[in-house]
């Protein structure tokens, strides 16, 4: 087994992030599958390659650009992960929310998530963005937390809560946002369940995971939401509906990964000019110094 990072590794790529930009982010997003157009919203961008960054994990799927972008959207300092890291890469866990710990220590306080996802929930149509109220982590069933080993009380508790993981407030907020915004489908709300992937599911995995009272499935977001909490961040994210489930035999189609790129496009856009509006409800950091 790989050594885990050491507090010092996160402190070490968090100052070397520091002395490269004038940038001090108070909110980091994650850009899901196809949701990285969000970045080219950012003022006073300035990106980095994942690859000239110490110790950060590089990414190897399509629609994941493998970016770190540092700017100012809609009034609040941003770190936005262009692309993220995910188990089936053959990442572990620790190494998948790396940039989480490292987000903390720059002084972020909230992490916004984004993925896209499939619909288990009949009323979902494609291009539907759920709003995540929780989470189920069926990796964790199986001894898969990126939370295992070592505690280091300097980022958290032993035995971080999870039953307040995604912030009631902001859920409030985004909620009364998009009626603002007058769109026509209305925003949904549910859980989401994260497989390890890189497999779509059968016929009777999606009806396992209905049953069990998912919303959307996908193979992300979890982990990095778990590492979060532990560090104490506020937490609250989006699922784009970018394909239904198949549920049943005599259906003909199969799921795949450029259809859910493609069926991303339109949507997305809706769904980063949605988190755009939404960055002035989040409360500003109390110590502003």
């Amino acid at each position: 087994m790989e050594d885990r990072f050491t507090y010092e590794d996160y402190q070490k790529t968090a100052e070397w992030l520091r002395s490269q930009t004038k940038h001090r982010p108070q909110v980091a997003v994650i850009c899901g599958s196809g949701l990285g157009g969000l970045t080219d919203k950012l003022t006073e961008a300035q990106t980095f390659e994942y690859t000239e960054i110490p110790n950060f994990p590089q990414s190897t799927v399509p629609g994941h650009a493998g970016r770190l972008v540092f700017g100012i959207l809609n009034g609040r300092t941003c770190v936005m992960m262009k692309g993220r890291f995910h188990m089936y890469e053959g990442y572990p866990l620790w190494k998948v929310t790396f940039p989480i710990r490292v987000f903390c220590l720059l002084g972020v306080d909230t992490l916004v998530v984004t993925n896209a996802a499939g619909g288990l929930n009949p009323k979902f149509e494609v291009g539907d963005i759920m709003l995540i109220r929780d989470h189920i982590n069926l990796p964790g069933f199986c001894g898969q937390n990126p939370l295992q080993g070592p505690n280091d009380e300097r980022f958290g508790v032993r035995f971080p809560a999870m039953s307040d993981a995604y912030d009631r407030s902001m859920r409030q907020k985004a909620l009364s946002a998009w009626k603002q915004m007058g769109e026509q489908r209305e925003l949904q709300e549910g859980t989401y369940v994260m497989l390890a992937g890189p497999s779509f599911e059968t016929v009777a995995e999606c009806r396992l995971l209905q049953s069990l009272g998912a919303d959307a499935v996908g193979m992300s977001t979890v982990p990095e939401v778990i590492v979060a909490r532990h560090c104490g961040l506020r937490v609250f994210g989006f699922s784009l509906i970018t394909n239904k489930v198949i549920m049943d035999y005599e259906n003909l189609e199969k799921a795949n990964h450029e259809e859910v790129l493609e069926a991303g496009k339109q949507a997305a856009k809706k769904l980063e000019q949605f988190v755009f509006f939404l960055m002035d409800s989040i409360p500003l950091p109390s110590n502003t110094s």
